[in-house]
């Protein structure tokens, strides 16, 4: 398979099935898992146990009842099941961050992708140093970035799909040395292929900022990069307002999860969707404009509808009235689910 070149990336976008006209893409999810395994490497070759239901869902859904069995699909016709119902609630692209470490499986998307109709755009790169390959520890950036590169203009993991962004880079608390040469690596990937970066902070505060700090200082594009998971990290406005100062997009992604309760680390109190979409708000009065994208960041089964979940559709269904219920304009909405995605997702 040729390698693309930079001059045939630029202007469009790449899903699995290939180059696209980036206004074919339409609303946009911009984090989601659809096939995935974030069970902890070192558990893997277990027993899964339990399996998600009725009687357990709130424990599944919540994670305060966790088992390996719920951070584990990988099921292609689950998948197609569950695109098949964003699809009809009015999603058209999805982005799945099942990157290394996460289990990747774009053949597998590539018939999701067929299947519904969705445009799923995979990201490349390596997760949080505790899902990476052992391998991994010895590796120099340079080999990092060209990999990554490789994975944008030629294919991942083995096949012929190409990456469509970058990321989700994977930040732990603390920051890894390891973790830090990756992040280094995507930032040389970003230049070269002129793809976006979408990161994972580490669960604290002050991760972000100390992310777009080193990010600034090795020369990154904070325009093009996206901080996930702004609702379960930054809760003082100050510290959210600094962050938008840098010119990163924040990503609202926990959507559907409406239970205070963030078994992760419990000093959070998590918002409910009411409370992301008076965040939202604020960094939109302050003159935030294409800073802000939202997902649902799914990757338990429980999450899912056939698990008794909120699933894919739940922003398309429920949170677009409740915006407009809110008062957010047709501008704003077509703003966040179209137009930012669609420059994001647009090689540069």
């Amino acid at each position: 398979m040729a390698r693309l070149t930079r001059d045939e990336m630029r202007g469009k976008a790449q899903t699995v099935l290939g180059l696209v006209d980036p206004a074919v893409l339409g609303s946009t999810l911009m984090h989601e898992h659809l096939i995935w395994d974030i069970r902890p490497p070192t558990i893997r070759d277990r027993d899964p146990g339990v399996e998600p239901g009725l009687a357990n869902h709130w424990g599944m859904s919540s994670s305060t009842a966790a088992s390996p069995a719920n951070a584990w699909q990988p099921s292609v016709e689950v998948a197609t099941e569950a695109v098949a119902e964003a699809v009809a609630a009015g999603c058209e692209t999805i982005v799945e961050l099942s990157i290394g470490g996460l289990s990747p499986d774009p053949d597998g998307l590539v018939r999701v992708a067929r299947a519904t109709g969705c445009h799923i755009v995979m990201g490349c790169g390596h997760y949080v140093e505790d899902y990476q390959f052992p391998e991994n520890h010895t590796r120099s950036i340079d080999d990092f970035a060209a990999e990554m590169v490789a994975q944008v203009q030629e294919g991942m993991w083995g096949t012929q799909v190409r990456a469509g962004l970058i990321g989700e880079i994977g930040c732990q608390d603390a920051w890894t040395p390891l973790e830090r040469r990756v992040m280094e690596a995507a930032l040389i990937a970003q230049q070269e292929t002129g793809a976006a970066l979408t990161i994972h902070p580490a669960r604290r505060q002050d991760s972000p900022q100390e992310v777009m700090d080193f990010i600034a200082a090795r020369g990154g594009d904070p325009s093009r990069t996206i901080m996930d998971h702004i609702d379960r990290t930054v809760f003082d406005d100050d510290a959210l307002f600094r962050l938008a100062d840098t010119g990163v997009v924040l990503e609202w992604d926990l959507f559907g999860q409406e239970s205070s309760l963030y078994v992760h680390n419990l000093d959070i109190d998590m918002p409910n969707d009411a409370g992301r979409l008076r965040a939202i708000r604020k960094v939109l009065d302050r003159g935030h404009k294409g800073q802000v994208v939202i997902s649902h960041d799914i990757c338990h089964r429980a999450h899912m509808t056939r698990w008794g979940g909120w699933g894919y559709a739940h922003i398309h269904r429920t949170v677009l009235p409740l915006m407009r219920r809110r008062g957010f304009s047709e501008a704003e909405i077509q703003e966040i689910l179209v137009d930012t995605p669609r420059r994001l997702l647009t090689f540069a």
